[in-house]
């Protein structure tokens, strides 16, 4: 896969697929040139980013998509949704949904399952937008548990979506369905759907209708 890059100042860019150093107080990047791959809690090898860009992902690699978790139901099924689609896209075998929390499969739940699939190194992609607690603290730390259980499994936490140009389209596809859809040129989008919050507000709206 090609390595994107984050610039994050303007004294240095960071590799997208560097991973974070889990199991220690102060979470750091790994250096622009490193990546570090897990192998259980305790210790760790480091291999450069151009491994990281000719292996990819193989047969016997674990995805977990982690998102927050929600409450309602209906948020946590769009994960499960969205699994569904990343697995037929990328024709990967073994992909599990996981939360961090408030609903499950936890992550320990995910993690087992991807072994129990056969995997041997496990690959904890974080459904955020950017690198907030969840993902410097939360997300290590509760991979760093489940990861206790399978000593001979390696795994990584990869960067949140952070600022991808992708993500451009992506929002301004959403803005304009929208749009459509109060015009009355488009249904609901399968997000909005049931819920009546697609639709314009405000007091000038009710002068209108006066």
């Amino acid at each position: 896969m090609p390595i994107q890059s984050l610039s994050l100042s303007h004294q240095f860019t960071i590799p997208s697929c560097s991973a974070r150093e889990t199991g220690v107080k102060n979470l750091t990047w790994a250096q622009p040139r490193l990546l570090n791959l897990q192998r259980g809690p305790s210790s760790s090898r480091y291999m450069s980013t151009s491994s990281c860009l000719a292996s990819g992902v193989g047969d016997k690699d674990g995805v977990i998509i982690v998102d927050h978790g929600s409450r309602r139901r209906e948020s946590n099924l769009m994960l499960n949704e969205f699994v569904t689609m990343f697995r037929d896209k990328t024709g990967y075998p073994i992909v599990e949904p996981a939360h961090m929390e408030l609903a499950e499969p936890s992550i320990k739940d995910a993690f087992r399952l991807c072994v129990q699939q056969g995997a041997n190194r496990v690959i904890v992609s974080p459904f955020f937008l950017f690198p907030g607690r969840h993902w410097h603290q939360d997300i290590p730390s509760l991979t760093a548990e489940a990861a206790k259980e399978h000593p001979d499994v390696s795994y990584i936490v990869t960067a949140p979506l952070g600022l991808h140009e992708l993500l451009v389209d992506v929002v301004n596809d959403r803005i304009k369905h929208c749009l459509a859809h109060v015009a009355g040129d488009a249904d609901e989008c399968i997000v909005c759907a049931g819920t009546n919050k697609c639709r314009l507000y405000g007091t000038a709206l009710d002068k209108n209708t006066e």
